[in-house]
């Protein structure tokens, strides 16, 4: 079933955080509701439309930045109070804008994630929990990952309200009361939550299944109950699209059922719905130019009109509408809208007549101040929402860099070896300078975007060698007068590659690194941060903690188990192991630890490793082949006329060879980087039996020249 949705641009406000904008309940069954929407300026805005315009319902005034919204009320009745958090203190209106509350958390860190049942308040900090009663505390918890959402499921078929917080470390844990009831595994890092069953316009939760969705681009369903949960099904992203920012649930389909609407951080806006099998499929799909920080589903712009309603970063409200777009009106329809047209162009040539006014007296006022000896130059504050996130499918590093006014340029800095990859949807062009990096604090890597107009987006992807670690940074020039920049820095990990994951194979030959000192815990857990991605910077609560992660390029594997004064590292890969001593020698060496380091080596991982690498250096060996054929192949075919006396084989190189020079492009030094990891795999296995084997590497790379995995294996067991 095909859906068609108009887009109409509402208003727009300050830049937004997630889930900052909410619909208020309808008066009447298909009256229009107003939008209550929070910014980064402080200033939640209530507005409803009358006759195509947006009319204020009320403003506040600015103040500290707004980072979450949620409606609330008593149970049963519907939920039109508006909660808003900034800093740790949380604030309540009516839906005529009167403030009736004021509640100080007694937090020290900000309210980055909330919800409201009831009288039920449920606050999120980075790490730690808490549930208020009548604003009187009642519940705490400290987990053990940085909390990204929370929500609450209560139902007639549980004894009691059961809260579930999102965690970054791929788990969703479900409380009751202060204590960890059990915690459910998913895919990705879990970044909002949303309630699936809501009792009619009320939007208060009567069911116990809420919808999740990632980071990395996944949805998935999880009914909750009180002791476990069930996972009902799970969307992949296969498209690669970007994470998900905000999930509502709303029939716009008009078929009874409840559809998911669904924004994420790339400006992609779905609508899934149900057909006769329970998992949803993709109705409808629509891109704006931002991310989407809030969406949901409702009746804005006109009666009985739904819409799907989304708030972008940049703060612009904008309706994908039902309601058709008169293209073929009659005459007197067309005279009548063409009068409507005008006014509207005349009002806002007016306004825009008075802006340009404003903006030359201002440039005047500048001009002049300048001159004077006491005048100061005051530098444009503007705001960027970053994320340097490692994809799994492509071990890649994604930088995506988002600003609320159009960037001008963007300076890349590496002070380590990195690959820059081709996006699609990057359209800025980008130049390279020559690098120095023999120089102490040299440069390896110096390149520059130059945007388009109006580009206020920009997404990077970077590949890093594992075991080479630094900084890549990354300098932001937006299209502001004075000319300004901001700095924006990325720590590239030592063990860059590597993933958590909840649990590894142990039947696989593992090698084994243990180190015993006079460390504390929470020094050899900053040892670690150091080394690997997705560790919490904050110490974990208890004695000792083992983390499990997998290599995202190779697929080998690492668990690291350790306590004060005890360190335990296993891992299928003597490469991987090679790098975390060297490293952790080198940080407990700055910090004046003696250390006690032990290695037990099981030479069959060498082979294994081998054969983990063998499809991977088969598939761009043959890659590589067919790219320098493919030139030979189009002059011979030029030549003969067709290619119809080619051989099969050839024949669809030649059809295939634009997705063959795409994939190649795409994946720039991929099989130099496979030869370095077998000659570091083949170099630290010898290390470890005190050989030094430097001068064999020519030998080595003769025989990945001309390919083959037996001679391979017998070189490494013959040296």
């Amino acid at each position: 079933m095909e859906m068609h949705l108009n887009r109409v641009d509402y208003i727009q406000v300050g830049v937004t955080s997630q889930k900052t904008m909410r619909l208020l309940p309808a008066l009447g069954k298909k009256a229009t509701q107003k939008v209550a929407i929070a910014d980064h300026d402080g200033i939640l805005t209530c507005f409803g439309m009358k006759k195509g315009e947006a009319v204020p319902v009320f403003k506040t005034l600015p103040g500290q930045k707004i980072a979450r919204m949620d409606l609330g009320g008593a149970v049963g009745t519907p939920q039109e109070k508006i909660f808003v958090c900034s800093g740790a203190q949380v604030r309540g209106f009516t839906k005529k804008g009167k403030q009736f509350l004021t509640f100080e958390a007694n937090l020290t860190e900000s309210i980055n994630a909330m919800h409201v049942s009831g009288a039920d308040l449920f606050v999120c900090a980075s790490y730690i929990y808490n549930h208020y009663c009548d604003c009187k505390d009642k519940d705490y918890y400290l987990s053990g990952d940085k909390i990204n959402d929370i929500t609450c499921v209560s139902s007639e078929n549980l004894t009691r309200p059961i809260p579930i917080l999102a965690c970054q470390d791929r788990v969703l844990r479900v409380l009751q009361g202060s204590e960890l009831a059990y915690d459910i595994e998913v895919s990705g890092p879990p970044s909002v939550l949303e309630l699936y069953n809501k009792d009619g316009g009320n939007d208060f939760s009567t069911g116990e299944e809420i919808l999740y969705g990632t980071t990395d681009g996944k949805i998935g369903l999880v009914q909750i109950g009180e002791h476990s949960a069930a996972t009902k099904w799970e969307i992949d992203n296969d498209k690669k699209k970007g994470g998900i920012l905000c999930i509502d649930t709303y029939d716009i389909i008009g078929d009874g059922v409840n559809d998911i609407l669904v924004g994420r951080d790339d400006g992609t806006v779905e609508v899934y719905g149900f057909d006769m099998s329970s998992e949803p499929t993709l109705r409808f799909e629509h891109v704006l130019t931002e991310s989407v920080t809030s969406i949901q589903g409702g009746c804005v712009g006109k009666e009985s009109y739904d819409e799907v309603l989304t708030a972008t970063y940049t703060g612009w409200v904008t309706g994908l509408t039902t309601e058709p777009q008169k293209a073929e009106a009659g005459h007197g329809d067309e005279v009548r809208m063409s009068k409507e047209t005008q006014s509207k162009v005349e009002s806002l040539r007016a306004e825009l007549e008075q802006l340009q006014v404003k903006v030359l007296q201002g440039r005047e006022q500048y001009q002049q101040t300048s001159q004077s000896s006491t005048a100061v130059s005051a530098v444009p504050a503007f705001s960027i929402n970053d994320k340097f996130t490692l994809c799994q499918d492509d071990a890649s590093y994604s930088l995506t860099l988002e600003v609320q006014t159009a960037i001008d340029n963007l300076l890349l800095q590496s002070d380590v070896p990195i690959d820059l990859l081709d996006v699609d949807k990057n359209s800025a062009v980008v130049s390279f300078s020559e690098c120095d990096s023999e120089q102490p604090n040299g440069n390896f890597l110096l390149a520059t975007y130059r945007c388009q107009a109006n580009t206020t987006r920009l997404e990077l992807k970077v590949r890093s060698i594992e075991g080479q670690y630094g900084t890549l940074q990354a300098y932001i020039t937006p299209r502001l007068q004075p000319k300004t920049c901001q700095v924006r820095q990325y720590q590239i990990k030592p063990l860059s590659l590597h993933q958590r994951t909840h649990n590894i194979d142990q039947e696989r030959p593992m090698n084994r690194l243990s180190l015993v000192g006079n460390f504390s815990f929470a020094e050899i857990h900053s040892w670690v941060v150091f080394c690997l991605p997705e560790v919490p910077e904050k110490t974990p609560a208890g004695e000792s903690i083992t983390f499990s992660f997998y290599n995202t390029f190779l697929g080998t594997q690492l668990e690291a188990t350790y306590c004060k004064g005890e360190g335990h590292f296993r891992s299928d890969n003597i490469s991987t192991i090679s790098i975390l001593s060297d490293v952790l020698s080198k940080e407990a060496t700055k910090r004046k630890i003696n250390l006690n380091i032990s290695y037990d080596i099981n030479d069959d991982s060498v082979s294994h490793t081998l054969k983990m690498i063998h499809p991977k250096l088969e598939y761009q060996l043959l890659l590589a082949r067919k790219v320098q054929l493919i030139d030979a192949l189009k002059e011979l075919q030029v030549h003969e006329g067709n290619a119809d006396f080619l051989i099969p084989e050839y024949r669809s190189i030649l059809d295939e060879s634009a997705n063959l020079l795409e994939e190649y492009k795409k994946q720039p030094a991929h099989l130099e980087r496979l030869y370095g990891m077998i000659t570091d795999l083949f170099i630290d296995k010898f290390k470890f039996k005190g050989q030094n084997v430097k001068t064999k590497v020519s030998s080595l790379l003769e025989i990945l020249d001309n390919y083959d995995l037996k001679s391979l294996l017998n070189f490494f067991s013959e040296v």
